[in-house]
Parts: C-alpha cells; sequence; structure tokens
C-alpha cells in the first residue's frame, strides 16, 4: 500500500475587528393605543458599567438595549510578510 503525502498551503491568517455600536431607540411607546412613537433618544448610553445588569438599560431613555438600533462595523486586519525593495 502507497503513503501519500498531502501538502496543505495556509494563506496568512486574517483578523477581523468587529465593534458593536447601538445607535437611536426604536421603541414604540404608543404602541399600547395603536399609534406608533419614539421618544427621540439618539444613542444608547449604558446606565452601569460592563458586566453589571445595569449596562443593558439606557440611561438616556430607561430602554432596554435591545431596542436601539444595532450598527455592526467589521473591519479586516492582515499582515503582510512581503519583503520590501528600498530602490537601490
Amino acid at each position: 500500500m502507497r503513503k501519500r503525502q498531502v501538502v496543505v498551503r495556509r494563506e496568512e491568517p486574517q483578523r477581523s475587528v468587529r465593534s458593536v455600536k447601538y445607535g437611536e431607540c426604536q421603541k414604540n411607546h404608543a404602541a399600547n393605543v395603536g399609534g406608533y412613537a419614539v421618544d427621540g433618544c439618539r444613542e444608547f448610553l449604558a446606565s452601569g458599567g460592563e458586566g453589571t445588569s445595569a449596562a443593558l438599560t439606557c440611561a438616556a431613555c430607561g430602554c432596554h438595549r435591545n431596542f436601539h438600533k444595532r450598527q455592526v462595523e467589521t473591519e479586516v486586519v492582515s499582515e503582510c510578510s512581503s519583503p520590501h525593495s528600498n530602490g537601490t
């Protein structure tokens, strides 16, 4: 029985940096009367420190973070290891 040798070519690993930001509040405060009204809160501001339950409540409007518009920004960072020429 003959053994095979498999060569795996790997590319440089790419890292992606993700940042999540919460924008304006979208909670419909008039839903129980059949209308539509938002409070105008423009950005989520955490009421407490990271890791606490207050960190999920907005200090400006009092709503949970899930009512705020979620904006995800992804940036791909790759490190190139190609040699640089200095032109001499």
